[in-house]
């Protein structure tokens, strides 16, 4: 416990100075700096190498601090008395005095915001008067981290402070919901999208054309390896690395498990580490066997999906 007390002093001293650190949470690691600061939010964008086009997420730790900056509604409060903290992100607009930097909104009047449930982060947001701006830590358009050595593979010295707190829990990016006229599902997330239709009514899939909304993760190419990704995989070429989710009887030094009894939330908690272990063990291309579309695994076709454009 003191030496979480003391790295966490440690990390304040770092972002009181407008410096970046990277913090973990439940979905994946983030890189970090004062929401309320042009000079913080610039050094998060030159270090992803991100463009400034791409806004990123403004995290808090409750809802009395978030009711500074944003305006919310009975929907917001339904979803965030029924999910937070946790892994899902709202898109709030924003109010006139608020002091949100407005670099990390693309000048525009509306803000992603999520209220991450990792104990540490959570401690370390309440010790601060400001909300963290957080995408995820890692050079732009690549591979999310979910353990701090993913994040010293990304970033090296070029990052001085990495607030360790383990693995991340689930290892997928949170939901994205936009809370600013009818509700829609922005991005595919943490949370099972049944749950949220449960609660309020968003617009379906199918009417997606319609939100003309930025969101972070939702750019055509990401979440990449680096390399090509084949989709939906019956088997693999020789020399292509091959990640599945059910347990085979061949035994094949090529196959990269995610899961061997088909569990999808260990599929994806695995994911983003076995894409990691197969670029860093040489290959160059990657096949991956379908993945059933329920439930988490929604999300995990997204990433993958996203993964294999070029």
């Amino acid at each position: 416990m003191k030496k979480n007390d003391s790295n966490i002093k440690k990390a304040i001293k770092y972002l009181n100075n407008n410096e970046c650190i990277a913090i973990p949470t439940e979905t994946v690691y983030g890189l970090a700096g004062n929401a309320y600061s042009d000079i913080a939010v610039s050094r998060i964008y030159k270090l992803k190498k991100r463009p400034r086009n791409n806004p990123l997420i403004a995290h808090y730790y409750s809802i009395n601090d978030l009711k500074k900056d944003c305006e919310i509604d009975n929907n917001f409060i339904k979803l965030y008395k029924k999910f937070c903290p946790g892994p899902i992100s709202f898109v709030l607009k924003l109010k006139k005095k608020s002091k949100v930097s407005k670099i990390i909104t693309n000048n525009s009047n509306s803000v992603a915001v999520r209220f991450p449930s990792h104990p540490l982060t959570r401690k370390l947001l309440k010790k601060i008067n400001y909300p963290l701006a957080a995408p995820s830590a890692n050079i732009s358009t690549g591979i999310s981290p979910i353990s701090k050595q993913d994040v010293v593979d990304e970033f090296g010295p070029k990052l001085k402070f990495i607030l360790d707190g383990g693995s991340s829990k689930i290892g997928l990016e949170s939901t994205i919901i936009n809370l600013i006229g009818k509700p829609y599902i922005l991005r595919l997330g943490g949370i099972n999208s049944k749950l949220i239709y449960k609660l309020i009514n968003p617009l379906e899939n199918k009417n997606k054309k319609r939100i003309k909304i930025k969101v972070p993760g939702t750019s055509k190419l990401h979440y990449s390896p680096g390399i090509p990704v084949r989709l939906n995989a019956k088997n693999n070429f020789q020399n292509e690395a091959y990640i599945l989710i059910k347990k085979r009887i061949k035994i094949n030094k090529n196959y990269f498990y995610i899961s061997k009894t088909s569990n999808l939330n260990e599929a994806a908690k695995n994911l983003y580490r076995t894409l990691r272990k197969i670029k860093k063990n040489g290959y160059k291309k990657i096949a991956i066997e379908k993945i059933p579309n329920i439930n988490i695994g929604e999300a995990i076709n997204d990433r993958i999906l996203r993964a294999s454009k070029k």
